[in-house]
């Protein structure tokens, strides 16, 4: 088994469920009481935020670049960047570590094709839906992606750091959600990425009957996956 490395606290909440799961899967996978080998290093967000926001992306991506080396000087055999948003600084990370990145974007993408879609809502914070580290990775596969319009990026991007990053679930928040999601599909999305980590806390498959991607889930598999060498 590979020791999978996750940088994570970007929220600490979305990392819990990396955690958790990652580790369900090995369980489930080998029985008995197997669990992942993992070696995480968790930041402090608030630091990481101002940094986003004040678009000092360099020094939030040599932050997150010297965790990076922390998590393969502990021995891990490959790194998981536990958000989607500071896949940004993805390049830089690189750089400073020998070891591999398990990118997001390329995890969620072969899932997307498994289920022969080519067209796709892409709902995350503004960085993630609006920049093209994310959204044109998406398209180096092949897919057709959709955001939604200005205000409901609005929307969707407050969701996600006045609420859902602070564990704040709200009802009238998921029925927004749903209404923006409704509106991507009916413009020609035959599924929807729920390209922020924190999103599955609000929107589940339950809730709709549009296909949803969560890309928790689809990374943590898929690092389960490579620990495992199912791939």
């Amino acid at each position: 088994m590979q020791t999978i490395g996750l940088l994570g606290g970007m929220s600490w909440e979305s990392t819990e469920l990396y955690y958790r799961w990652i580790n369900e899967l090995v369980k489930e996978k080998l029985g008995g009481l197997h669990s992942a080998k993992i070696v995480l290093v968790s930041v402090n967000f608030q630091e990481i935020e101002t940094l986003q926001h004040q678009n000092r992306w360099d020094e939030a991506g040599a932050a997150l670049a010297k965790a990076g080396q922390q998590i393969e000087a502990a021995g891990a055999d490959f790194l998981l960047i536990c958000t989607n948003t500071m896949h940004k600084v993805a390049p830089q990370i690189e750089q400073a570590i020998r070891i591999p990145i398990l990118h997001l974007a390329d995890a969620t993408a072969v899932r997307i094709k498994q289920h022969g879609l080519q067209t796709v809502g892409l709902l995350g914070t503004n960085f993630t839906m609006e920049q093209d580290f994310y959204k044109g990775r998406l398209e180096q596969h092949g897919l057709g992606v959709i955001i939604p319009p200005s205000e409901d990026r609005e929307i969707v991007h407050r969701i996600i750091y006045d609420e859902l990053c602070l564990g704040n679930v709200q009802e009238a928040s998921r029925n927004e959600f749903l209404r923006i999601i409704n509106d991507l599909h009916a413009q020609g999305a035959e599924g929807i990425i729920e390209g922020c980590t924190e999103i599955v806390m609000l929107v589940q498959q339950q809730h709709t009957n549009i296909p949803l991607f969560d890309t928790t889930a689809i990374h943590a598999e898929a690092a389960v996956q490579r620990a495992l060498g199912d791939v």
